[in-house]
């Protein structure tokens, strides 16, 4: 990619207003002293001795997170929360941010919030341990009264965003922000709006979505066309692309340590391998990155290759942060891109 076309595409994010709709989580970070380490009186125990915690959005938030580091001009979370501390600390974590949009949030007693609490023992000189992570969702159907509210405004949206994002990131299908109603509601503002790119991403897997566009790892690939096992790259590409042909929008398939490849409806078929990796690594994140990054481009008028250029620069630049779920500037992006081109 031409340095011109990196920053044209680029500057064009200001203007973009994009949708994220699915499951927010809060990600609160528990910073352990080992130092501080000390046993319990009464259990005997180890007692771990938090100095610090920090919290941000997780989940759906952290595609939101990589959308506010690109300066996206306009974002609107469509997703809950419950009342409780931890949707205190959510909705604070999201407002804060520049560009995020918050009336279209829903703060409900009818669902607690989404948290994945995370034990980290922070070591002067060393790279963040985390220890078993303590997680907190829902285990019942989504109320209809709630499902309700999430769809009114994903209506209201669907006409005046350039993009929809759907994260569906729960175990349980219908306990989270991406449930059968609503799908079924983003089939109809398709067929109403057939120029609106709306891009998927569930880790239960895309199979009974309607024709929007889908994100997905090689593995879930395999699971959703029933292909076996371990292809190579050559039948990854042949698989995508019936795919994206049999579906009618394009196909994008994260390879790991491999890259991506996209595959478009007319039988076009890109690659682009990942930026080698510098030193340690934490992929946590990386995942969210490239959606984010590959739904700004697409909206600000980038072909599929860049798209996946800009995902994969993205990528890279998440997983060398470690202890958190990273993002990456417009600025961190291209400065790699173009150090990439000059060697």
């Amino acid at each position: 990619m031409h340095s011109s076309r990196l920053q044209e595409i680029t500057d064009d994010y200001s203007r973009l207003r994009i949708a994220l709709v699915g499951d927010f989580c809060l990600d609160r970070y528990m910073e352990i002293d080992p130092a501080k380490q000390e046993t319990s009186i009464e259990t005997g125990l180890p007692v771990h001795n938090v100095v610090n915690v920090r919290s941000q959005p997780g989940a759906a938030g952290t595609i939101l997170n990589n959308l506010v580091a690109l300066g996206i001009g306009e974002v609107y979370p469509v997703g809950f929360c419950g009342e409780d501390g931890e949707g205190y600390e959510l909705q604070r974590a999201l407002f804060a941010k520049p560009g995020v949009q918050a009336g279209h949030f829903l703060q409900t007693s009818q669902r607690r919030t989404f948290t994945y609490c995370k034990p980290l023992v922070i070591d002067p000189g060393k790279p963040p341990v985390e220890l078993h992570r303590l997680d907190s969702k829902n285990w019942t159907p989504t109320p209809d009264s709630v499902q309700g509210q999430v769809i009114d405004s994903l209506r209201s949206l669907a006409t005046t965003v350039d993009a929809i994002i759907l994260m569906d990131q729960v175990d349980v299908p219908e306990t989270g922000v991406v449930t059968t109603q609503l799908l079924h509601e983003i089939g109809r503002i398709i067929k109403s709006r057939s120029e609106l790119l709306v891009i998927a991403d569930s880790r239960r897997g895309l199979k009974g979505y309607p024709p929007v566009c889908f994100k997905m790892n090689s593995a879930e690939l395999r699971a959703l066309t029933g292909a076996d096992s371990e292809l190579p790259l050559n039948e990854l590409k042949r698989t995508a692309s019936s795919l994206a042909q049999n579906h009618g929008r394009n196909v994008f398939v994260t390879l790991a340590e491999l890259g991506i490849l996209g595959a478009a409806p007319g039988g076009e078929i890109d690659y682009v391998p990942a930026f080698p990796v510098q030193s340690q690594i934490d992929v946590v994140g990386a995942g969210d990155s490239v959606t984010a990054n590959l739904t700004a481009a697409l909206a600000a008028g980038a072909t599929q290759q860049e798209a996946m250029e800009l995902a994969m620069a993205a990528a890279s630049i998440v997983i060398h942060q470690l202890g958190t779920t990273g993002t990456a500037s417009v600025r961190q992006i291209q400065a790699l891109i173009r150090r990439g081109m000059s060697e």
